[in-house]
């Protein structure tokens, strides 16, 4: 991936409205297409983290 180009998961197909990604100066930025405006910055190793604890089901609610 390069610098400020746009990214889509190969996931979305021909869905116009979906989770997009670039990075920039070494940071990872997300936006949904639909709301191009609003772009979430963070690190690789927050993403990363944030992703793993999905993965595994850290935020599942067992009641």
């Amino acid at each position: 991936m390069t610098d400020t180009e746009w990214q889509k998961s190969s996931f979305s197909g021909n869905v116009e409205n979906c989770v997009e990604v670039r990075t920039v100066a070494g940071a990872v930025e997300l936006r949904e297409s639909d709301e191009g405006h609003l772009i979430l910055r963070t690190t690789p190793t927050a993403l990363a983290d944030l992703l793993h604890a999905l993965k595994t089901g850290e935020f599942d609610h067992h009641a």
